[in-house]
């Protein structure tokens, strides 16, 4: 039988040295780190933080939707004006041959933060219930890999790059797009402050096979 339907502490080993160690049951606000390199492995948040990390992934959901539903920036050079979002530049980018680079913008700025926001929304949900459904788990792993593959921060360096550039050229007004962006970029990181990806783990109510 598996040690986690077994009752007994799951082994777990450490990101940064790959240290295989179990974690015992953590009381509330309890934190556990690497014995070696002190990395921290699981914390047990309270059910407060599961609702601020909901109230932090509602938020961003919607800012991520005005974010691209709205301009990023209005661009006036010579009495012309022009503005784009993120969808409407990546095509831009197709349209000029620069295929490659609009799928990975498409994809790493739009398509996998959206599934990475609709995931933790129904994760967080899901939390709210006793017991918690076994798809829970699948979410989680799905979860980790949209994860690496959500690049908002690399993508808003870019903007920015751009801007500094642009603005030599042409003059450049931030659009409500671009602070609903910045803010997207600020509340993923604030969801998992308070976001017990190991806790959720441990309540999933498994089923055996076989």
């Amino acid at each position: 039988m598996d040690r986690a339907l077994s009752g007994s502490p799951p082994s777990v080993a450490c990101p940064d040295c790959d240290l295989l160690q179990r974690i015992p049951p953590l009381p509330p606000g309890g934190k556990a780190g690497c014995i070696r390199c002190g990395h921290l492995l699981a914390k047990h948040l309270s059910e407060a933080s599961h609702d601020r990390a909901l109230a932090l992934a509602v938020a961003a959901a919607i800012s991520f939707i005005v974010a691209n539903t709205v301009p990023l920036m209005l661009l006036r050079v010579a009495g012309r004006f022009a503005s784009t979002t993120i969808v409407g530049g990546a095509y831009e980018m197709w349209l000029q041959g620069q295929r490659i680079t609009s799928v990975l913008v498409l994809f790493c700025a739009v398509l996998a933060p959206a599934a990475y926001l609709l995931l933790m929304l129904t994760i967080l949900l899901a939390a709210r219930r006793s017991p918690m459904p076994p798809w829970t788990g699948e979410l989680l792993r799905w979860l980790s890999h949209l994860q690496v593959w959500s690049m908002l921060e690399v993508v808003m360096l870019g903007i920015l790059v751009a801007l500094t550039k642009i603005a030599q050229l042409a003059t450049v007004d931030p659009g409500i797009g671009m602070y609903a962006f910045g803010a997207v970029v600020m509340l993923i990181p604030a969801i998992m402050v308070d976001f017990d990806a190991r806790g959720i783990w441990l309540r999933v109510k498994w089923t055996e096979r076989g």
